[in-house]
């Protein structure tokens, strides 16, 4: 399959509407939802044909949304806006219209790039903004910002109880004019300090998956997001890791990316066999992971409502086949795929074409994975206590 191809994220439709995105759990400053392949490449590996309970077939629905955009691009109207009302009529929930700037944006995110001030955050139960990691290198720990700092607005708009979707959204800026060395200016508080800084934005790399050790000689990798590289990563870390050693994949607020990383990644633990089903215009299609996995090392996947699309596939496939102990709470259950189609003003439409399922037959979208242990606090605590009865770590 293509290495392009990949189950997309929750998007937008309307235009204005604060972006969902691919990495909002991994940066507050950062890219836009996940990809999708090039609509102007041939791929072998299109995402599959909807259920029998959706109103339209995906053809009819893709049909009408390219001659409703045809139709206003030959009335001198907007065709964007013009199939952005046509995905909103086809009730397809993650259907979605992207300008071309947005679509560059997609790209450079998923090769592991994004344009930002290098920034995570989230948002406290009390709904203040917390800076939870401020990027290396960045314009954000350029100017002094740290951990624990609150974000209290952006560009003047205070942010305080907003979603943190929204948050990326005030700090990205319209896809179109928030380039690299464009200015934001934010509100920021230290205690009893409170200040302003202008950042420029700039082209930063992301650290898709990071690796630590606990005390007890566990190996805990954690991947943020299936960006370009992120399965070899994955293998190098397993690799790596001292011999007999459990791992815990921590997949926790992991919002997906690019399907070929997530089977690469899965093929660092399976000797093969299948990761997942889906189909093609009615084909029937499989993903299969590479032979050569460990097979042995104890294992925990760690999971919750974050955890989605190719994450929730990667989290399927491991524990379908009794190769890993889920830990954490149910995932977010987003396990249709979309297909892109290039419209006259080279704006991208994308519609949903199909569903794929885990290897026990189990459909994902709507319903997510149930972890086999349910742990909603000190799950990375849980891990260790579930690997030190799989093994003896070391």
């Amino acid at each position: 399959m293509s290495g392009r191809d990949l189950f997309c994220q929750p998007r937008r439709i309307r235009r204005g509407a604060a972006l969902t995105l691919l990495f909002a759990s991994v940066f507050v400053a950062g890219a836009a939802t996940g990809s999708f392949p090039d609509p102007g490449r041939k791929t072998t590996s299109a995402p599959s044909s909807a259920s029998s309970g959706d109103r339209s077939t995906p053809a009819s629905d893709q049909e009408e949304v390219t001659e409703a955009a045809e139709k206003a691009m030959a009335d001198g109207k907007s065709p964007m806006e013009a199939a952005e009302r046509a995905v909103s009529r086809s009730g397809d929930r993650w259907g979605a219209v992207y300008s071309q700037g947005e679509y560059e944006e997609f790209e450079e995110a998923l090769d592991g790039q994004y344009t930002g001030v290098g920034l995570w955050a989230r948002r406290e139960s009390d709904g203040r903004i917390e800076v939870t990691r401020v990027q290396s290198g960045s314009p954000a720990a350029a100017a002094g910002i740290r951990k624990g700092d609150l974000l209290r607005s952006v560009d003047g708009q205070k942010v305080d109880g907003r979603p943190v979707t929204e948050v990326v959204s005030l700090l990205r800026g319209d896809a179109e004019d928030a380039a690299a060395g464009t200015e934001v200016s934010l509100g920021l508080e230290r205690g009893t300090r409170a200040w302003s800084e202008t950042l420029r934005r700039a082209l930063l790399s992301t650290d898709s998956v990071t690796v630590s050790k606990l005390a007890d000689g566990v190996t805990v990798i954690k991947v943020d997001a299936f960006t370009k590289g992120a399965g070899d990563l994955v293998q190098a870390a397993v690799a790596q890791a001292p011999q007999g050693s459990g791992i815990a994949l921590d997949l926790r607020g992991n919002s997906g990316g690019l399907v070929t990383e997530a089977v690469t990644a899965a093929s660092a633990f399976l000797d093969g066999g299948l990761v997942a089903t889906y189909d093609v215009d009615g084909d029937q299609r499989a993903l299969h992971a590479e032979p050569g996995g460990d097979t042995t090392r104890p294992l925990v996947v760690l999971v919750d409502g974050g955890t989605m699309s190719a994450a929730e596939l990667l989290t399927g496939a491991l524990q379908d086949r009794g190769r890993a102990v889920v830990v954490g709470s149910q995932t977010f259950g987003k396990g249709s795929v979309q297909m892109p189609s290039r419209l006259p003003d080279g704006s991208v439409a994308e519609l949903t074409v199909g569903h794929y399922r885990t290897p026990s037959g189990h459909g994902v979208d709507g319903q997510g994975i149930t972890p086999d242990l349910d742990v909603d606090a000190k799950a990375l605590e849980q891990a260790e206590t579930v690997l030190s009865g799989l093994g003896d770590p070391s």
